[in-house]
């Protein structure tokens, strides 16, 4: 597949009346069934799976039809791969990272703590052969994957207790999966992993001390305010976290080229949108959040900086012992050292100067 090809198509609404009359004529009625992650309550998050769907059907006309299923009902939202994988559901919407127990190298497919940015992710991604190694990875599991949206840097989730050094995490029971999960427990955290809707109730009770999500405007929908008031950023685990389509690759080569084109389009266009709508609510989200009393932090620079230690001596001893993952970090880490050196010049030549302190 030409990634070029695809992105040039990107916002382009003559695609749509040039072939659709094609599509109409001669393309067959295709029926799907995609299971995100994600409840529908996080509009955002969920709706970049509705938003996929309705741009496929445009594109072609109304003969491809991707009907769009919220967590839960087919498969729980940490099962999606495996639904798509086996054939439950032709494709899904997810994130890398929740499975690094079935391969620790899907987690640069969604981002990994210290990692990248939303654009240094989709440069990675799209052309610096990040895209081709990670089909490689997901061709293992049957899978063809799109870059398919991004919430940009995270915050660093939401504590009862306000954390002034490393001292203050030992034995905290926090919320956050993966990698982030991995890194913090060397910090003497005990993270747990638990699905959106379970967070709040846990949160209210104590059965956990702190969670992390997402940014502002999805926590907000959650709630977490209401029982944590402490907000810390900036979320060191998740730079720049991005979602994927998974279609399952038997199913993908059924389909008539005109509807892969289609919804490479439509994937790519969700990439873009995504983080679009992310930076256009967040900024009031977060606004309300602290005319409601929410205490925004900073990490101490003790706990970033040991965190980024733990973090890249984890890396090293992963690849010492899987060497696809040696493969797959080696390419990523030497993009990544160009790319910083690149941003801190330009971009942060600017943010330093133009960004407020608070």
């Amino acid at each position: 597949m030409d990634r070029r090809r695809f992105l040039k198509a990107v916002g382009v609404g003559s695609l749509a009346s040039a072939l659709g009359p094609v599509y109409a004529q001669a393309s067959p009625q295709v029926r799907w069934r995609l299971a995100s992650s994600y409840p529908r309550s996080l509009d955002t998050l969920y709706g970049g799976a509705e938003d996929l769907a309705a741009r496929v059907a445009e594109l072609t006309g109304g003969r491809f039809q991707i009907r769009v299923f919220q967590a839960g009902e087919i498969v729980p939202g940490g099962q999606v791969l495996d639904a798509v994988q086996q054939g439950t559901v032709e494709a899904g919407h997810t994130y890398g990272p929740f499975y690094v127990g079935k391969s620790p190298v899907l987690a640069f497919d969604g981002g990994v703590p210290f990692g990248l940015t939303y654009r240094q992710q989709n440069a990675w991604m799209l052309y610096g052969g990040g895209l081709e190694l990670m089909r490689e990875v997901y061709a293992d599991f049957g899978l063809v994957n799109f870059p398919g949206g991004n919430t940009g840097t995270q915050m660093g989730g939401w504590f009862r207790k306000e954390i002034r050094g490393l001292s203050d995490l030992k034995g905290v029971r926090m919320r956050i999966p993966g990698l982030g999960g991995t890194v913090m427990s060397r910090l003497g955290v005990v993270p747990q992993t638990l699905a959106a809707g379970d967070i709040y109730p846990a949160l209210e009770r104590g059965t956990i001390d702190a969670a992390e999500f997402s940014g502002p405007y999805d926590d907000e929908k959650l709630g977490f305010y209401k029982v944590a008031p402490y907000y810390y950023y900036p979320s060191f685990w998740e730079p720049g976290a991005q979602l994927s389509f998974l279609v399952n690759q038997k199913e993908w080569q059924r389909l008539p080229k005109e509807f892969q084109l289609a919804f490479e389009v439509a994937a790519s266009e969700v990439n873009l949108t995504m983080m679009a709508k992310y930076d256009a609510k967040n900024p009031p989200a977060l606004q309300r959040l602290l005319r409601r009393g929410v205490r925004l932090r900073r990490f101490p620079l003790e706990v970033l900086k040991k965190a980024q230690e733990e973090a890249f001596a984890l890396y090293e001893e992963t690849a010492a012992k899987d060497a696809t993952y040696r493969k797959v970090y080696a390419a990523w880490k030497a993009f990544r050292q160009e790319e910083y050196r690149w941003f801190a010049v330009a971009e942060l030549g600017y943010e330093t100067f133009a960004f407020p302190s608070s």
